[in-house]
Formats: C-alpha cells, sequence, structure tokens
C-alpha cells in the first residue's frame, strides 16, 4: 500500500519510542518504573466517578451528543474560568468541548493553515503541537527556548521572511517538559506581537493548577484578596488578551482533576477561532459520553480540596527525586510546576538523550524520555515524570546513581 506523505513526519515519536524500550526491558526480565510518561497515577475524586456512575442508568445519556447537548458543560467551563481568572466568558461562542486538550492542538491547524503556512512552536515543546501542523500541510519554525532566557522565546530572533508567511504561534506555560512559568508580561508581548504580524495565538494549558508556589503564601491569598490569590497562579492568556482579539486556550481536566483516561477538556477564547474549530470537530466527532460529561461538571463545580491535595502530592514527590538526584550529585534545577523533573544531561550522555534513556532502561528498568523527543534544543536533557510515590522515586534514583557510575 501506499500512504499519504502526511503520515512521514509523525514516525518519530519519543513516547512510542520509549514504549518499545519498556516492553523489551520487561521481556528481558526488568521491573519497569516508568517515569516516562506524564499520566497521572492518582484516582480522580469520589464525586466526579459517582456523576458518572450515576449517568450510566440514565438511558437519555446513550445517544449521540450535539453540541446544544454540551450547554451545561459550557456553562459550567465558563463560570469555571471566570471564577479563576476574574474574566467574563461567554459559553455559548467563547467556550468548546474537547476530547482532551490534545485534540485542539492537533485540529486546530486545519481551521488556520493553509498548506505551506508556517506556525511557530516552543523548541523542546510538547509534540503533538506540531503533529496538528504536519497533518494541516503547514511548516514549522522551531522558536529555541534556553534556560538562559528562563524557557522563553525569543520573538526578535523569528526571521522576516518566516514572519510572512506564518498564520499561528503556540504557547504553553506552565511548560512541557522544561517546567517554566511565563508571566504575564510575557503574554503581553507575545499579545502584541501577534497582533502586529496578524497570528493566531494558542495557548495550552494543561498544568493551570499543577504549580508549586509557596504553600504559607497560597493559602494567606486564598482567603484575603483575590487579585493577590490569581498573582500566585499561572497566569491565563486572557489577562494578557482581555477582549479575546487573537487567542485560543485549551484546558485539560486530565491533570488537575486526574481524568487523563476520561479524555476532555474544553477551548476558550476568540469567537471566530471557536467557531472555525467546531467547524472541524463536526466533521471529525460527535462529542463524548454525556456521562463524561457530568463528571466533568461535578469536577468543576465541585470541592476543590482535591485538586490541592493532588498539588501537594506532586510538591512533595518533586522534593523526594530532586534531592534524591542531588544527592548522588546530579544537580538540577527544583521545577516551580507540572509533574517533571527536566534535568541536564551528565557526560558521556549530554549529546546523546536517546541513547541514555534506551540504556537506562534496559540496564536498571527505569523509564524517561529522552529531551530529543521534544525538539532540536531538548536534546541533552532528559525528562521525568512524578508518577510515582516518594519511595520508589528514590529507589529509582538509587537505581540511576548504579547506572552513572
Amino acid at each position: 500500500m501506499q500512504f499519504a506523505k502526511r503520515l512521514e513526519p509523525l514516525q518519530f515519536n519519543v513516547f512510542a519510542d520509549m514504549d518499545r524500550a519498556k516492553a523489551q526491558a520487561r521481556a528481558a526480565g526488568q521491573n519497569v518504573i516508568d517515569l516516562s510518561l506524564g499520566s497521572s497515577d492518582l484516582p480522580a475524586a469520589a464525586h466526579i466517578t459517582d456523576a458518572i456512575a450515576h449517568s450510566l442508568s440514565d438511558t437519555s445519556t446513550h445517544g449521540y451528543l450535539l453540541f446544544n447537548g454540551t450547554k451545561s458543560f459550557r456553562e459550567a467551563a465558563a463560570i469555571w474560568y471566570e471564577q479563576k481568572f476574574g474574566i467574563a466568558v461567554n459559553p455559548e461562542t467563547e467556550v468548546l468541548p474537547l476530547i482532551g486538550s490534545q485534540e485542539g492542538t492537533a485540529h486546530l491547524p486545519l481551521a488556520v493553515l493553509n498548506p505551506g503556512d508556517f506556525a511557530l512552536l516552543l523548541d523542546p515543546g510538547y509534540p503533538s503541537h506540531a503533529g496538528g501542523v504536519h497533518l494541516a500541510g503547514g511548516q514549522i519554525y522551531p522558536m529555541p527556548i534556553l534556560a538562559e532566557n528562563a524557557f522563553l522565546p525569543i520573538f526578535e530572533d523569528i526571521p522576516t521572511a518566516v514572519l510572512a508567511h506564518s498564520k499561528m504561534m503556540v504557547l504553553s506555560y506552565p511548560h512541557n517538559p522544561t517546567t517554566a512559568i511565563a508571566p504575564v508580561a510575557f503574554f503581553e508581548k507575545a499579545v502584541a506581537f501577534c497582533r502586529e504580524h496578524q497570528l493566531v495565538l494558542v495557548h495550552d494549558f494543561p498544568y493551570v493548577d499543577l504549580v508549586f508556589d509557596d504553600r504559607n503564601s497560597l493559602i494567606e491569598a486564598e482567603s484575603g484578596n483575590e487579585e493577590e490569590y490569581r498573582k500566585l497562579m499561572a497566569p491565563s492568556i486572557f489577562q494578557a488578551d482581555r477582549d479575546k482579539s487573537v487567542a485560543i486556550e485549551f484546558f485539560t481536566l486530565s491533570k488537575s482533576y486526574s481524568m487523563g483516561g476520561f479524555r476532555v477538556g474544553y477551548a476558550i477564547g476568540n469567537s471566530e477561532l471557536i467557531a472555525a474549530l467546531r467547524q472541524v470537530k463536526a466533521a471529525v466527532d460527535f462529542n463524548q459520553y454525556r456521562g463524561i460529561l457530568n463528571g466533568a461538571i461535578a469536577a468543576l463545580t465541585g470541592p476543590q480540596d482535591t485538586v490541592r491535595t493532588s498539588v501537594e502530592t506532586f510538591r512533595k514527590r518533586r522534593d523526594a527525586f530532586v534531592n534524591a538526584l542531588q544527592g548522588i550529585g546530579w544537580q538540577v534545577p527544583v521545577p516551580p510546576a507540572t509533574m517533571y523533573v527536566w534535568a541536564k544531561l551528565p557526560e558521556p550522555w549530554a549529546q546523546d538523550s536517546v541513547k541514555f534513556c534506551t540504556q537506562l532502561v534496559q540496564s536498571t528498568g527505569v523509564a524517561a524520555s529522552p529531551g530529543a523527543g521534544f525538539g532540536k534544543s531538548g536534546e541533552g536533557y532528559v525528562r521525568f515524570a512524578l508518577v510515582e510515590s516518594p519511595a520508589i522515586l528514590e529507589a529509582a534514583v538509587r537505581k540511576i546513581a548504579e547506572f552513572l557510575n
């Protein structure tokens, strides 16, 4: 068979490659500690799963679910957003349910790009951002993000010739894989840049809640001034684009609410962008099972203490893992957000992250993600996902120490 050329750039996938390496390690008898995939091991809260379970016996939920049937979910998403960021959202024209935020980042290029148009993407960045551009026939201009620039792109470095044929820019902070947070001032600069160059500004925002600010400051802010509380949170793009002139933002319930397997998220943004993405979505699928949206409504409108508990759980894991790495002489920065540790590789693997991760899992059973899989500028790094208990993370570091020695 002969397949479409658009599949060619999709052949290299960091997660698929590591899956093969993990399978080989298991076949060789290794007990794999899998820190390669950012899939939360924490359970969804009981009030969420109860809402889904109660839906199962309601036969009215068993049919196709069209856009108008998602109104309650869209209203819950709009209220959640307004309460969190203080910015009003119209649930009829500015919210669209998604099968996870990855659906949004993969499908939006089909609505924005013509073949040959450029998309400006972070390098390193999440692989699905590039996949959607390839499927749309677009070209990618990687914006390098480096430690010396706080892992923020330098817009002035983008060539004029590229900008002339660019249609969209994709940002994502808190950032996977580097764990960096972007301040509102950076977003203001990004919005102004996109307005000037007539670019659609896409912000992928799955780690909105997974920020490890000082706990006491956060508690004080929660019980006091709302504006002070928001300063401690990861900012939304609409704190810089309040009239939603150029931007769209993608959320998922996978991280904050441990609902990765339920595949539910949503887009908020410019009404024209929402309408265009809705057209693409209508050609591809209907929506999730209504019961899943009922669970998502329960998550967004119900008690939020489980979110705070999850954040504290990942904070403890981060501290245990970073302290253990530093204890064996591997100096890594303390991540300010997300569920990852982004570590610069020691010699002799400083420029061969794939070899490091392959040999590590084969020798020790510890699986991680090679930085090269996230883009050229990710080479020289490795990403560890904090998806195990502190005790297992510390055991993984002991195995890493044996490997390094």
